[in-house]
This record gives structure tokens, sequence and C-alpha cells, in this order.
């Protein structure tokens, strides 16, 4: 079962590499401010930045460490409170990430390229923090009764509804910004779908280990599942 939760962040690895350059591409599509299609080139070339590898690997990480409650539920090993706390913590980071999605997208649609520049950074990175510490909480307790399997699906359902909430704010407020004519516009409401996508695709990994674990059931009855 282990092997088939690092298939399952693979997959996710994949997908988020394979689509870095058709999103991205399609959410700079040409509009009349801008005047021309992105450099495809260009894009090509966030490969090639270290951010870009950190925010994957966070993802990846976040993603592995959220599978490790159902890949031992799906074993029947016994819960540890190492896993759980893994899963909980994954959970809130990501819950972090889309508040921190919203803020950029609300920013540039409301200041566009002008405002407070200056302590967005830290402010939206701070407040990303706050949410991320209050979402594990709300887990943790949430996560000291009841079965694993179900606080995990929980979560995964609020996941799902909170990176779709935060791309009812990303995409229209993308799309606006992407009207105006000014300086790389745009780009952090980009931010903000990235978030949103990402995390979407994030939630979906349990629900696949899970139904591999009752296919495999089903096809073994009355065995065991092991470190496979």
């Amino acid at each position: 079962m282990k092997r088939w939760a690092w298939v399952v962040a693979g997959l996710y690895l994949l997908i988020l590499v394979a689509l870095t350059v058709p999103v991205t591409a399609l959410a700079f599509f040409s509009t009349k401010a801008d005047g021309g299609q992105p450099n495809v080139g260009d894009i090509v070339r966030v490969y090639l930045t270290w951010q870009y590898w950190l925010w994957v690997g966070v993802m990846v990480l976040s993603q592995t460490a959220l599978l490790s409650v159902p890949v031992r539920v799906a074993s029947r090993r016994p819960m540890a409170h190492r896993p759980l706390l893994l899963t909980i913590v994954a959970a809130g980071l990501m819950m972090g990430a889309l508040g921190v999605g919203a803020i950029y997208s609300v920013y540039e649609f409301i200041f566009r390229e002008k405002g407070p520049a200056d302590w967005l950074g830290w402010g939206a990175l701070g407040a990303g923090v706050v949410i991320w510490c209050a979402w594990t909480v709300l887990f943790f307790r949430a996560g000291r009764k009841g079965d694993p399997a179900d606080i995990v699906s929980r979560q995964c359902r609020l996941l799902l509804k909170g990176s779709i909430l935060e791309l009812l704010i990303a995409v229209p407020t993308h799309i606006v910004a992407r009207s105006r004519d000014y300086c790389c516009a745009g780009f952090m409401t980009f931010l903000g779908l990235t978030m949103g996508i990402s995390v979407m695709l994030f939630s979906f990994g349990p629900a696949v280990l899970f139904l591999y674990a009752e296919r495999w059931r089903r096809l073994h009855p009355g065995r065991v599942e092991g470190s496979e």
C-alpha cells in the first residue's frame, strides 16, 4: 500500500508539472491591453527557477503527508499519533495557501499595480501563517474523536470546497485584471488561480488511494495489506 501512496504522490507531481505551461498560457492569453500572445519560451523557463520547484516540492511533500493516514487505514495497521498529525498540518497548510491566493487576488483587483505593495508580501505571508495555524487547530480538535478515515475524508471535502471558493474569487478578478493596461497585469490573480487549482487537485489524492484500497479488498477478500 505504501507503494501506491508514492504512485499517487508521483502522479500529483506529474500533473502539476504538465499543467504548468498550458495553464499559464491560457491565463495570459492575448488581450487588447497586452497586444500579444504569451511567449512560450518565457513560460517554459519557469522550470529553471528555484521558486517553482520549491512550490512543487512543498505541494508534493504535503500530498505525501496527507496520504499517511489513508495508507495505515487501508493497510489495517494501528493508527499512530505522528501520521495523523502530519495529515492535520498538511491540510492546514493548504488552507493557508488558499487564503494567500485569495488575498493576492483581491489586492490586485482593488489596487491594480498601486497600493501598499511594500508590505503586501509579508502581510499575505503572515495572514497565511495565521490561517494555517487556525485550521491546524480546528483539524486537530476534530481529529481527537472519530474514525481516522472519516477525519481525512472531511479534511479533503473542506479543501475541495475551499479551493472552489478561492477560485470563485481568483477567476473573476483575473479576468478583470487582464483587461487592464498596466505592467504584469494579472500576475497576482494568477497566483490565486495557481493555489486554487493546486489545492483542488491535492484534495483528490486520499480519495484515489481509498478507491484503490477498496478495489484491492474486493479482489483479495480476507487478505490484509502489508507494506505493498
